[in-house]
């Protein structure tokens, strides 16, 4: 019996630990006095400028997080995955949120360790032509023309699954270097060329030595969220994390006079971690809505110039972006 009563009594303290450790982030993170959040550099989602300072819609994400739970956006911690301490930071589980796509999480064996939370953007495979090309579709660049990409990207696998799919014959040009591969688009060795979207959006500003306008097909080779994950070991911080885009997103829902709209169609108090009701509007106060936070990364108000096609997250949908 008194064998019985001490394995009793080991296996609740055993789950009070358990429990204590898994619900810490929320505790670990005001304690740190910082969000702490971590992706893939992109273009418009997550870039460093000269001064080392980050921008992009992931980073407004993090920002969002933060006025959540500090009160500040500027209280966040902001890191590229990039160099080996970096992705071990990654693999660790060490970030309170890492922005990811689903090869990312593949390729560092991620699966069993993070929750994969709402998607905050998606990331498309895209092809550009010349602006006075006659190719409107994909289908019609099958053939010697030519199509330029980067070796080992993950583009490398999507043109040929797809011409693969259609059963119709293309050229691969790939390249070892960007400036290489952008220099031999601009001067027509290859007909087209193939990136993932947001990066081929900063290279249709490039114009080259011949000055040659472009344009990026509608069609998309392959579409894929890129998502805000969290780790496993705590539940309520991925409910916050969550509850913060999907604020974000449904804040830009008109209120009409039959539909209740803004944050106030989708309240979550979330008073078990400490949030009052008010949360949310103060959020969406400090960062603006989810179509905000677009057009200042992606859109309108960016250099990239991302028409409001690729603002799919808001609108509901799937559809394909394009540069206007």
């Amino acid at each position: 019996m008194r064998h019985a009563i001490a394995v009793l009594t080991l296996l609740t303290l055993c789950a009070a630990a358990w429990h204590a450790d898994a619900g810490t982030v929320f505790d670990r993170v005001k304690a740190r006095g910082a969000v702490q959040c971590g992706s893939f550099e992109r273009p418009g989602l997550a870039q460093q400028d000269d001064d080392r300072h980050w921008s992009g819609l992931n980073v407004d994400v993090c920002r969002a997080i933060a006025v959540a739970v500090l009160g500040s956006a500027e209280k966040i911690a902001f890191h590229g995955y990039a160099t080996p301490p970096e992705l071990a930071l990654l693999s660790q589980g060490g970030d309170d949120v890492s922005f990811l796509t689903g090869r990312e999480i593949a390729e560092n064996d991620l699966s069993g360790r993070i929750v994969p939370g709402p998607p905050v953007f998606v990331e498309s495979h895209a092809v550009m032509v010349p602006a006075k090309a006659k190719e409107r579709t994909l289908a019609e660049l099958a053939g010697d023309g030519g199509i330029c990409f980067m070796s080992g990207s993950p583009v490398e696998h999507s043109l040929p699954a797809y011409f693969g799919a259609l059963n119709k014959p293309w050229r691969p040009v790939p390249y070892s270097e960007d400036g290489e591969m952008i220099d031999a688009y601009n001067v027509q060795q290859c007909h087209a060329i193939a990136y993932e979207l947001t990066t081929l959006a900063t290279v249709f500003q490039d114009r080259g030595v011949n000055r040659m306008s472009s344009r990026i097909l509608a069609e998309p080779l392959v579409v894929y969220p890129v998502i805000a994950a969290t780790g496993t070991a705590d539940a309520q911080w991925s409910a916050l994390v969550a509850w913060t885009v999907d604020s974000l997103i449904v804040a830009d829902r008109p209120d009409t006079r039959w539909v209740v709209g803004g944050v106030k169609s989708m309240p979550a108090p979330l008073r078990e971690l400490g949030l009052d009701k008010e949360w949310q509007t103060r959020v969406v106060a400090a960062i603006g809505t989810y179509r905000d936070i677009f057009d200042r990364n992606l859109g309108a108000k960016s250099s990239l110039k991302l028409s409001r096609d690729a603002d799919r997250i808001s609108r509901g949908g799937l559809s394909f972006p394009f540069i206007e």
